[in-house]
């Protein structure tokens, strides 16, 4: 008589997940892979934060949800020194709770997105193969808007490393989304790379027909908005018949400022809100322009190359390089200089059969990191941790 294989019970700890995120999206698509193989694993997804508020992303049926109600959102709400007595009075709290729930799950493997668990996870004696997976790079783990940094934050961000650093080596294993960040963590013994999935390659790609550049990302100092409007006010002198459209959340107001000061033609220009429909807005674009100046990984990139964008990013840390093969796949420039994008944008939009070379290509790239392939990964190192654990 053949015996029933037990489920490896599988537990992520994040925030929260009602959020537009990068996170949250990238851990629903993987939870929901995972939660697809009933036959096989057994998801719970732990909150500390949202209470009674829907998933922003679609959850799998087979995907449990606890939410510990800590309510660290609270602190977003209070000063720097206020912070420090509300934040300790939660951590005791975030500590007793998930470890009763660690301790009656019973998992065979906790994964964190290494948010504040990080400071007594491995204390917590469930049995279970503790996983921290980096959904930022080491360099801007503890970066601060430009202006907005004091010597204080800088003194904290700098113990705060080290903190970190004694922390992650008790994990059993650091997943991080490149091998250029992972060169950076050469003090951790434990680290590897798997990517970010995407959910999945999309069967309609854009036919390049529109004169339309498309960015898409927060609108923060990380993601150079006002580098791709320095970049776009040449442009748009070259380019007489192309415009450009920036989709994303946050305060589009200093944009519109610099937009202005700039001269940029605003029947050209398009400092859009985000939407929940990005997809049909690559499909109506024919060149996407990533102008971060940090990133963890790139999502937004890979996502428009899935569409067949031909792509064009900052050479940042981290990501593009290792998504890019540049000339081939989309076009690295030098990072934050705002000339070389200008030049860049304006010889790809001028010469159609690079653009449908390196959509193509691109295609073919995003193959490479569609969920079935990097869910692999994951079940592969989850295997590998079970066998030696």
């Amino acid at each position: 008589m053949e015996t029933e294989v037990e489920k490896l019970k599988i537990v992520y700890i994040t925030p929260s997940i009602y959020l537009a995120g990068g996170v949250e999206r990238v851990l629903t698509t993987k939870v929901n892979y995972l939660a697809a193989q009933s036959d096989k694993f057994d998801v719970t997804i732990i909150l500390t934060d949202g209470a009674g508020k829907v998933p922003f992303y679609k959850l799998h049926d087979n995907v449990k949800v606890i939410n510990l109600e800590i309510g660290f959102e609270q602190l977003w709400e209070l000063s720097f020194f206020r912070k420090i007595p509300v934040y300790l009075r939660k951590q005791r709290l975030y500590k007793q709770r998930l470890s009763n729930e660690l301790m009656r799950l019973k998992p065979n493997i906790t994964i964190s997105t290494l948010r504040r668990e990080i400071n007594f996870l491995c204390d917590i004696r469930d049995g279970s193969i503790k996983v921290g997976e980096m959904h930022v790079n080491r360099q801007n783990y503890r970066n601060f808007e430009a202006g907005e940094s004091n010597r204080i934050k800088r003194l904290f961000a700098k113990w705060w490393m080290w903190h970190l650093v004694t922390k992650l080596k008790r994990l059993d294993k650091v997943v991080v989304l490149t091998d250029e960040d992972m060169q950076s963590w050469n003090d951790l013994p434990n680290v590897c790379v798997i990517p970010n999935p995407l959910p999945a390659i999309p069967i309609k790609q854009s036919n390049l027909k529109e004169k339309r550049i498309i960015a898409v990302g927060r609108y923060t100092y990380q993601k150079g908005f006002d580098l791709l409007l320095q970049a776009w006010s040449r442009v748009e002198m070259e380019l007489p018949n192309w415009r450009l459209s920036i989709f994303g959340s946050g305060d589009r107001t200093p944009y519109q400022q610099l937009a202005c000061d700039l001269r940029i033609d605003d029947r050209r220009l398009e400092l859009c809100e985000a939407t929940d429909n990005i997809e049909e807005e690559f499909l109506h674009s024919s060149i996407f322009v990533f102008s971060s100046r940090f990133e963890g990984f790139g999502m937004a990139l890979l996502e428009a190359m899935s569409y067949g964008l031909p792509s064009i990013s900052f050479d940042c840390p981290c990501g593009p390089k290792d998504i890019i093969n540049n000339g081939v796949d989309g076009i690295l420039v030098k990072n934050g200089d705002a000339l070389a994008l200008a030049q860049e944008i304006t010889l790809l939009a001028r010469d159609p059969e690079k653009m449908k070379l390196l959509s193509n290509n691109s295609i073919q790239t995003a193959q490479n990191y569609d969920i079935k392939v990097i869910g692999k990964q994951w079940e592969d190192l989850f295997n590998r941790l079970l066998f030696t654990h």
